[in-house]
């Protein structure tokens, strides 16, 4: 008698992408799920896809990671990727939250499934601390057929369900639970992280750990908790888990639109480089201005520069990734924009120029009017200073700084300190 040897599954093939670029894919290589999923991501962010003659064109954008179809999987790969060793720090240092156990970093690294890996980790490190330290209890409200009063008499149920019999008494009384809103956020967190673990060892071990919170009846609570999140000295130990629990469940808070959440089943993360990377420059210009005497304003209302007359006009104000105020309440103004682009190899374009060049008049002080572009740069750091002159004279200096993103942010960010005490130094000259 012979037996039939089971075929293994065969696994969808591998269709590779970079930023910004394009392929052709055929109409037989999605099926109408993967249409709805993709035009579901698009309507927020790129990929964008298109039909044309033959089938489909697929144009990735700024975001990237794995994203795993009925019939292929897309591996959206970055221009310039922040090491895997080093992204857990980079993320951590976007959120503003400290990065946690260093003794597991080594497991938090970029693979082919793309930039699920880190963040996944990263959640059940942290829930997995806050479950051996003891989950936070608290009062919460609970219906109770005792035999004896506690709490509040439930006179309506006593009446209805016990016939005014008392030896069973229905009360309302507070009871110190687990399901709290801190740990429905983490119990809500690793439910929907477990499909999405491509590595099964971690998908075992989040699968785990998800049994042992409470979760909410229904996932989007766990996202309005989180909107409404508040943090005292009783709960502040759970602000890490939740900024990753953040991550997973695609709520409001943190890094904007980090990962790729939209409701879609396409059980993948994706990690918006942009987003990122603005994040990690605004916190960086905090932190390199805060020694000499800077602190970030928010560039609306008096400090914004407003275009009126437009049609249906909003009177948005024409605002870069970060403003940094030194001194008085109306002392000098830095201008600092992020750009995620390869500006260590290639020129600073006009469009850009044109912006920046807005920013100093609008913001640098006349003597001074400087401007700061940051990019990430994995050939270490580079600086380069451009002047921009007209008939009249200088139009404005662009200091075009890349950030070498194989270090910590810590280091990293020196060079921006030194090139902000610079700028310090000469705009308070006469």
């Amino acid at each position: 008698m012979t037996s039939e040897r089971r075929r293994a599954p065969t696994r969808p093939p591998v269709i590779r992408l970079g930023e910004y670029d394009t392929v052709r894919l055929g109409s037989e290589q999605l099926s109408e799920t993967d249409r709805h999923r993709l035009l579901g991501i698009q309507a927020k962010k790129p990929p964008t896809l298109r039909e044309n003659a033959s089938g489909w064109t697929l144009k990735a954008g700024s975001t990237v990671g794995l994203l795993p179809l009925d019939r292929v999987r897309l591996v959206l790969e970055p221009k310039f990727a922040i090491p895997g060793s080093r992204l857990i720090s980079w993320l951590c240092y976007a959120q503003g939250v400290p990065l946690p156990h260093e003794a597991t970093a080594r497991k938090w690294l970029t693979s082919s499934d793309g930039y699920a890996d880190p963040v996944l980790p990263a959640l059940l490190a942290e829930c997995e601390t806050l479950f051996h330290e003891g989950l936070r209890r608290d009062y919460v409200r609970t219906d109770l057929l005792a035999p004896t009063l506690r709490g509040r008499l439930d006179v309506r149920a006593q009446v209805t369900r016990r016939f005014g019999a008392v030896d069973r008494l229905h009360v309302r009384t507070f009871e110190r639970e687990v399901e709290t809103w801190e740990n429905l956020v983490c119990g809500a967190a690793l439910a929907s992280a477990v499909p999405r673990a491509t590595n099964p060892v971690l998908a075992r071990a989040i699968e785990d750990l998800a049994r042992r919170f409470p979760r909410p009846r229904l996932p989007e609570t766990a996202v309005k908790m989180l909107a409404r999140a508040r943090y005292t000295r009783l709960n502040a130990r759970y602000r890490s888990a939740h900024a990753w629990a953040r991550l997973v469940l695609g709520g409001s808070g943190g890094v904007a639109d980090l990962l790729v959440d939209r409701g879609h089943r396409a059980d993948s993360l994706l990690l918006d480089m942009e987003a990122l990377w603005e994040s990690v420059v605004r916190r960086m210009a905090s932190d390199a201005s805060g020694p000499c005497g800077g602190s970030l304003v928010p560039a609306t209302g008096d400090d914004g520069i407003v275009t009126t007359g437009q049609l249906r006009d909003r009177n948005r104000a024409f605002a870069p990734d970060a403003l940094i105020r030194f001194g008085p309440p109306h002392g000098h103004l830095l201008p600092v924009d992020a750009k995620y682009k390869m500006h260590a190899r290639e020129n600073v374009g006009a469009a850009d120029r044109h912006q920046l060049l807005t920013y100093a008049a609008g913001y640098a002080p006349a003597h001074a009017p400087s401007v700061l572009l940051v990019h990430p740069s994995v050939d270490g750091a580079v600086h380069r200073t451009l002047h921009v002159r007209g008939p009249r004279g200088l139009l404005g200096v662009i200091e075009v700084l890349g950030i070498d993103t194989g270090l910590d942010p810590a280091a990293a960010g020196l060079p921006l300190r030194r090139v902000i005490a610079d700028f310090v130094e000469t705009a308070g000259r006469p």
